[in-house]
């Protein structure tokens, strides 16, 4: 993003985009508590934005690690053992719909685990540095979203297997499929952006503008 500055933390229509996210897992009626993980240097300038914004008693903020599979590590270790369903989403991903997180909430309920993508419509080419390998088919090929759910006891048995392991991997679906456990996969929304490059702020804005217009109509 070429900020000094984590990307959460970005203003969007004023407030930092994590704000954005937040509210809207606040609104879902499925959801009891958002554990943010994140450094601890910024977790005392961050909660008067939450207190601002009356989210302080719905989102709880723990110190993250160095990795993001370590820091959701460290946000799951203070989840309740006795919780269902436990939601995995991007700070950063601030257009996610109400009705996605509730639809893949129930969705882990009933299988166990779940994931929002989209089909991908661009060819994919496996390459070995500066060689094509192969071409992948592309009605086998998703692109993965946020959030994520699985059923609590799940995600902990990945955790530990990944963590007697040493793996490492780049979302929680890919510690429970280790697991031999099939994972659900549900449309995703084109507008479920990750804010991750500055050409994103533009559209991030031109979104955010729909969805304040759609509010007031």
């Amino acid at each position: 993003m070429r900020s000094t500055r984590p990307k959460q933390f970005l203003s969007l229509a004023g407030v930092p985009i994590l704000v954005h996210t937040l509210r809207k897992f606040s609104r879902c009626p499925s959801v009891r508590v958002a554990i943010v993980p994140m450094r601890k240097s910024d977790i005392s300038s961050f909660e008067p934005v939450l207190e601002k914004e009356g989210l302080l008693g719905f989102a709880r903020l723990v110190p993250g690690g160095i990795h993001r599979q370590d820091s959701v590590y460290c946000g799951f270790q203070e989840v309740d053992p006795e919780t269902d369903v436990v939601v995995v989403h991007d700070a950063v991903r601030p257009f996610v719909e109400v009705q996605s997180i509730s639809t893949i909430i129930a969705e882990a309920h009933s299988s166990g685990a779940a994931i929002l993508a989209l089909p991908c419509t661009d060819t994919i080419k496996q390459i070995d540095k500066t060689h094509v390998v192969a071409t992948l088919p592309r009605d086998k090929i998703v692109l993965v979203q946020t959030p994520q759910a699985f059923r609590y006891r799940l995600l902990k048995e990945g955790f530990e297997k990944a963590q007697a392991e040493n793996f490492y991997a780049t979302d929680e679906s890919c510690l429970v499929e280790r697991l031999g456990h099939a994972v659900t996969v549900l449309r995703g929304s084109e507008t479920n952006i990750k804010i991750t490059k500055p050409a994103d702020l533009p559209l991030a804005e031109l979104l955010i503008r729909q969805e304040q217009a759609t509010a007031k109509a």
